[in-house]
Order: C-alpha cells, then sequence, then structure tokens
C-alpha cells in the first residue's frame, strides 16, 4: 500500500545535501514548517541557499538556521523586521548574501518553476536596482523586466491535513506559498497535522495533489499514534 508518511521529521530529511537550495513556506510565522526547519538544524547541511518571504523572526525556525551559519544566501522579500536580529547582523557584516526579490515577482517565480514557464515579464522593479543587468523591454506602452524562474532542491512546507498518497488541505493563511512551492522543488517535504486514509479528504478541498509531495510528517498534537499505524 502506497504511503508517503516518514517516521521523523529526521529522517524525511536524512538526505538533503550540503550547496542545497531549499525553499521554506509561510508568511512571517503563518504556516512556516517549525518542525522540519529544527529538523534540518540538526540535520547538519550547510552552504543553504533558503528561498522564503523573509529572513527569519527572532531566534527560532529559520532565524536559528541563519544564525548557526548554515545558509550561504537567502532569497527574499522581507529581510527586515522588527525581530529580524540574527540576519541583520550577518548581512552587516557580510556574513551572508541576500538576492532581494519583490513579493509578486518572489511568488510568480516559484510558480513559474512549477508551470515549466521559461521566464516572463513584469514591470515590477523596472527602472530599479533590482533589475540591473536584466534583459527589459517595451510591450505595449509599457516597460517591462525579464526574471526566471527559481527552482529548488528541497521544498519545506506545513500543511493542515494530508491524505497517505501526499494530497494536502491547508487553513487560511497558513496556505500561502506551500502550493507553488511544492510544485518548484524535486523532493518536497510537508509536516501536517494529520495524516488520514486515501479517499478522506473531500477533494473539492484539496489544494496540493499528492503528485507534488514526496514526504510526509505528521506533528499534530491531535494525532492518535494507532491511528498513524493504520495508514502507513
Amino acid at each position: 500500500m502506497i504511503s508517503k508518511t516518514s517516521e521523523s521529521a529526521a529522517a524525511a530529511l536524512a538526505d538533503v545535501a550540503d550547496g542545497a537550495t531549499i525553499m521554506i513556506g509561510g508568511f512571517g510565522l503563518a504556516g512556516q514548517p517549525m518542525q522540519l526547519i529544527d529538523a534540518l538544524l540538526e540535520q547538519g547541511a550547510t552552504d543553504l541557499t533558503v528561498v522564503s518571504n523573509n529572513a527569519g523572526n527572532g531566534d527560532t525556525g529559520l532565524a536559528a538556521l541563519i544564525g548557526a551559519r548554515r545558509v550561504r544566501k537567502i532569497v527574499c522579500s522581507f529581510p527586515r523586521q522588527t525581530d529580524s536580529h540574527i540576519f541583520d547582523a550577518l548581512y552587516r557584516s557580510g556574513g551572508i548574501e541576500l538576492e532581494l526579490v519583490p513579493q509578486g515577482n518572489l511568488a510568480e517565480r516559484i510558480r513559474a518553476a512549477g508551470a515549466g514557464i521559461g521566464a516572463f515579464f513584469t514591470p515590477t522593479g523596472f527602472g530599479t536596482a533590482l533589475a540591473e543587468g536584466k534583459e527589459t523591454r517595451t510591450i505595449g506602452g509599457r516597460d517591462f523586466v525579464l526574471e526566471h524562474p527559481l527552482f529548488a532542491d528541497v521544498a519545506l512546507i506545513s500543511a493542515y491535513r494530508a491524505d497517505r498518497l501526499g494530497n494536502l488541505t491547508y487553513r487560511k493563511t497558513s496556505r500561502n506559498f506551500g502550493p507553488i512551492m511544492a510544485g518548484a522543488a524535486a523532493t518536497t517535504v510537508v509536516q501536517v497535522d494529520r495524516v488520514v486514509e486515501a479517499g478522506d479528504l473531500d477533494p473539492e478541498a484539496v489544494v496540493t495533489p499528492g503528485i507534488f509531495v514526496n514526504r510526509i510528517v505528521v506533528t499534530g498534537d491531535r494525532f492518535d499514534r494507532e491511528e498513524w499505524a493504520d495508514v502507513r
């Protein structure tokens, strides 16, 4: 019987290589896969490129990964926040590289990777430092800059429920970057509150089809261990 559930977060991330590009879902702390990030921290991979909406909050999650000097470069839209002191200090000292991408462009570059789009023109960023060195074009009287897809070796995302085949549902704003990141990575690892049997999810509520999910880690407090044994 097919099941994509992993025994642990550590097992799901055991093969992440040094130098990998990692997409991490979340909008601030909403939907950030904290348990998977903690497992990646324990796993030891280094020299990582991280694609995320921001550069971490406080001292936990992505901020802790950056603080451990495991991230060589971050691609994000909001690197600076009131509690982004770890990233701020490293960036000012030259300890981390930043590629700043407007949020709409970031989402579209990720989506383009999953959709097989070679590149796309956008007006966002034209005429600014973010467009330096990039191809530009005037189309229909408007100026555009060419942007390329963002691919990843691994995507770490959070969802609400999964069935054992990897079909996913989300809760409200926790959905954010998860669905497009799942389509843009060679391997997608998702943490969920609960795994159910195939067919138990309403097909109309499934946002991410299981074809985009490789490994499932159950992290929710509402999960019953005996129930998991039945669906593995």
